[in-house]
C-alpha cells in the first residue's frame, strides 16, 4: 500500500499535492476552481498537507543557465572514514557547501553522490580541492553535457491513459 494511503490522503488531497507540486504561484482561488472546492476549504487543505508534513515547502526554482551556473556536476566520492563522529562531520560539511544541490549517501562502489551546481571551470578546480581537504579518498566528477529531462514532480497520480481495474 502506498505511504499517501496510509495517510487517509483523499483524491481531492492528490489533486491538490500534484497541482501545487507544478506550480505553487497560482493563487488559493485558481487551485480551488480546479479541484471545485471553495478557496477557505482549499485554503484548510493546504495548511493540513503542511502540518501533516506532505509539503516541505514553496519555492522558485531559477534558471541555472541564465545565472551562469554553466555546470552540473555529478560527483562521486569515497571515504576511508568509519568512525560515527568522522562521518556526522563529513555530512555536516557537505551539508554547509551551497555549491551542493543534492548530496545522497549510497551503498554499492561509492560512498556518496553530490550534485552540484558550479559557474566555470576555475570554480569546479577550487570546490574539488574543498572536498579534498574533508578527507575524502576518492572523487569522480561527472559534468552534465545537457540537460534531457528534469522534473521535481512526484507521480502521485495515475498515469493518463491508465484506467483503474474494477475494485481498486
Amino acid at each position: 500500500m502506498p505511504f499517501y494511503e496510509q495517510k487517509a490522503l483523499d483524491d481531492i488531497d492528490l489533486q491538490l499535492l500534484d497541482i501545487l507540486q507544478r506550480n505553487a504561484s497560482l493563487s488559493n482561488a485558481e487551485i480551488a476552481r480546479r479541484i471545485r472546492l471553495s478557496p477557505p476549504a482549499t485554503h484548510m487543505r493546504i495548511k493540513r498537507l503542511e502540518n501533516e508534513g506532505f509539503i516541505d515547502a514553496q519555492v522558485a526554482i531559477l534558471n541555472q543557465e541564465k545565472l551562469n551556473f554553466d555546470l552540473l556536476c555529478y560527483i562521486l566520492i569515497s571515504t576511508n572514514l568509519h568512525q560515527e563522529k568522522q562521518l556526522e562531520d563529513l555530512e555536516h560539511a557537505l551539508k554547509s557547501m551551497p555549491e551542493i544541490l543534492e548530496c545522497h549517501c549510497l551503498t554499492g562502489e561509492h560512498d556518496y553522490l553530490l550534485k552540484a551546481a558550479i559557474r566555470d571551470r576555475k570554480e569546479l578546480d577550487v570546490f574539488i580541492r574543498r572536498l579534498n581537504k574533508l578527507g575524502i579518498s576518492r572523487i569522480q566528477t561527472n559534468l552534465s553535457l545537457r540537460e534531457i529531462k528534469y522534473s521535481t514532480v512526484l507521480p502521485i497520480l495515475p498515469a493518463q491513459g491508465t484506467t483503474k481495474k474494477e475494485g481498486e
